[in-house]
């Protein structure tokens, strides 16, 4: 496996058959760029360098979250406020999705549910939080980490800045 200069994971057909062997569902893993002329009889597309430059690159990918379909439908406004249990959570939860929301980071919610849940699924152990993003009382809640916000009375601003 080789990274390109676009940060893309491009593996070799040996590559491939080896992670299949281990598990057959090539939708675990999303999308596989194999550098073959062959593609592997069809299962996956053949490599080629992309004609945009790297910035475009990036902004063409910012929007394609690799995740499966329940997540990408998931409603996380009303998946975030049906795990509040008081109108203070509430009324928390609301004005971060507000800020959230005019930042269009509603797709990096659901990536991060879904991320959480994979990591949950399969005992990944991963941090309790570190920096700014412990104000967001909606990453509490996600699961990024466990401190609480609200309780600590930290502002959400903080990290949104």
């Amino acid at each position: 496996m080789k990274v390109d200069v676009y940060g893309q994971q491009v593996f070799t057909e040996n590559d491939v058959c080896k992670i299949l062997m281990t598990n057959p569902n090539l939708e675990d893993y999303g999308i596989f760029l194999v550098d073959s002329t062959s593609a592997i009889d069809g299962l996956v597309s053949p490599y080629s360098e992309p004609t945009v430059d790297i910035d475009e690159f990036h902004r063409i990918n910012q929007n394609t979250w690799l995740m499966p379909t329940e997540y990408k439908t998931l409603d996380i406004a009303k998946h975030l406020l049906d795990l509040c249990d008081t109108d203070h959570k509430l009324q928390r939860v609301g004005e971060e999705l507000l800020l959230f929301q005019e930042r269009d980071l509603f797709d990096l919610l659901r990536y991060l549910v879904y991320l959480v849940d994979v990591m949950r699924k399969n005992n990944i152990i991963w941090g309790v939080g570190r920096g700014s993003s412990v104000a967001s009382y909606v990453l509490y809640l996600i699961g990024i980490h466990r401190i609480d916000s609200m309780y600590y009375d930290l502002d959400v601003r903080e990290f949104l800045r």
